[in-house]
């Protein structure tokens, strides 16, 4: 069974073209599924059964984990056995109708404008890593790009002339996405001044964003280093890598922006997922008005 998983990965790697941290997540996900299927002695995906499934599924709701992990877990469940009817493994497909759990819908967390340039100016540009995470976070929150986008930059994804970045989302889809000055001139600062010296002996290294090694910055480098940033401006309130896309698209809404370029921007497929933000920016200007209004 190993054997399949091995080919289901490489099948996402080469065909779905999906980044190194997503590869890992499937790969994690599903070498649960086999450790519990050899204790049951199941070792042919075509002896897998529905219940072996649903068995394995409560078992990681009664270990206590998250909604979210479990709806992960039944993804790459999903896909692996999709792949294997697909490619002639198995004749009947058993995760066919295993059910995803409701998730609630949370609201994005989202920071104010004072927080976010209080984080941004964290960052203290006098060495190379500090020049290149003051990059990192000023691109960020002036493209509202996603952090796996971010990481997944190269050098030549930035025109520099032009102040806007090529980025690759979703499905493939490229955008073209502008930012402003201060996100120009930190960048210009970690080009010019830090990355060479972060570069050591990888010249050939095309990431924009690289780590002490040389190589491409991780999403869990980049994750350590908001936390690590959010904790240095005091900021109290929980943060993500995330946090910061929410708020480029909250603080846009705020300051007059259509929804429609804001869906552009983010690339989001469905306005719906946009909308979200009005939501939130609405509940935020009624707080600005309780707290501002002299008769409110």
């Amino acid at each position: 069974m190993k054997a399949q998983v091995q080919s289901f990965i490489q099948y996402l790697m080469n065909e779905r073209a999906l980044s190194s941290s997503t590869l890992e997540s499937y790969g994690r996900d599903l070498q649960g599924l086999l450790d519990y299927l050899e204790q049951q002695s199941v070792a042919k995906v075509e002896d897998v059964q529905r219940h072996h499934l649903s068995h394995y599924l409560l078992r990681l709701k009664e270990s206590g984990r998250k909604t979210t992990t479990v709806s992960r877990h039944i993804a790459s469940i999903r896909a692996f056995f999709h792949y294997l009817a697909v490619n002639g493994y198995i004749q009947l497909n058993p995760a066919i109708y295993i059910e995803s759990p409701k998730l609630e819908k949370k609201e994005p967390r989202v920071l104010s404008v004072e927080n976010a340039g209080q984080l941004l100016e964290t960052p203290q540009p006098v060495t190379a890593a500090g020049k290149r995470d003051k990059a990192m976070l000023e691109l960020l929150y002036a493209t509202g790009i996603r952090v796996s986008e971010l990481i997944s930059l190269n050098v030549d994804s930035v025109n520099s002339q032009l102040n806007i970045i090529r980025c690759v989302g979703s499905g493939m889809k490229e955008r073209i996405i502008p930012f402003g000055r201060m996100a120009a001139a930190a960048l210009t600062d970690y080009l010019q001044n830090g990355r060479r010296e972060l570069l050591r002996q990888s010249e050939d290294e095309p990431a924009l964003f690289l780590n002490q090694l040389g190589t491409r910055m991780t999403r869990q480098g980049f994750w350590k280093m908001v936390k690590k940033y959010a904790k240095e401006a005091g900021i109290a309130e929980e943060i993500t890598p995330h946090t910061l896309r929410h708020s480029f698209a909250a603080h846009l809404l705020e300051n007059g922006a259509d929804l429609r370029s804001v869906q552009e921007l983010l690339g989001h497929a469905d306005i719906s997922t946009t909308q979200r933000y009005t939501r939130l920016s609405k509940a935020r200007m009624k707080d600005v008005y309780t707290n501002s209004h002299p008769r409110a």
